[in-house]
């Protein structure tokens, strides 16, 4: 399954989708930064302690990130393999591009390279430190002040949220139809759902730097 072209965007659907839901609970919890330094930094300790006492300290953390460190290796590598055969298909490209391509469809490759080096970013400044201008483990409602105080931190995350938002328009309505959504009245559907979630995501994720940069959060 995994040589075919059919099982390597299986993989990429439900990587994808994988993905998906934990960006969707990400920013559900980054919202509580809303509620005050208190409450936030009790959420984060709670994702420390989950599972306990069944599971040790940050061990469900530790299951968490090697579940999504194998979604973000197989989504990666199932499109650049799709991608290298499509070209191997096509090596003379088409006299006439396709006019009715969305932008989303024609960002999705740049898109998902922004969102991955930002991975890298996020985790060197609020997971590691090295980068935030604070970087003190045990304040997560401070670190994440102290990053968007910056302009570049700001720029940086600005940008990489909206290259999700773009990714999730597509690449939702895309693995549905890889996994069999195909009806007409049900792709209108998952077309409408795309497009909130990408606005949902989007709008929630950038609500924190712009909460910061007014002052609404400090």
């Amino acid at each position: 399954m995994w040589r075919s072209s059919i099982g390597k965007k299986t993989v990429m659907a439900v990587s994808g989708l994988l993905m998906l839901g934990y960006l969707v609970v990400h920013m559900l919890g980054n919202l509580k930064i809303f509620f005050g330094a208190d409450e936030f930094n009790g959420y984060a300790h709670w994702l420390r302690t989950i599972g306990e006492p069944f599971l040790h300290h940050e061990w469900f953390l530790w299951i968490a990130r090697v579940v999504l460190v194998a979604a973000v290796v197989a989504h990666a590598v199932s499109a650049y393999q799709l991608s290298r055969r499509d070209l191997a298909a096509r090596p003379v490209k088409y006299a006439h591009r396709k006019a009715r391509t969305s932008y989303a469809t024609r960002t999705m490759r740049w898109g998902g390279v922004i969102v991955g080096l930002f991975v890298v970013w996020h985790i060197l400044d609020l997971t590691t430190g090295t980068v935030n201008p604070r970087g003190q483990a045990g304040h997560p409602y401070e670190n994440v002040v102290a990053a968007f105080t910056t302009w570049y931190g700001n720029v940086i995350y600005v940008v990489a949220m909206l290259a999700v938002g773009l990714h999730v328009r597509h690449g939702f309505y895309s693995a549905a139809q890889t996994l069999g959504a195909t009806r007409a009245g049900l792709r209108r559907g998952l077309s409408a759902a795309s497009n909130v979630l990408a606005v949902v995501l989007t709008a929630g994720f950038l609500s924190v730097p712009i909460a910061v940069m007014t002052g609404a959060v400090h």
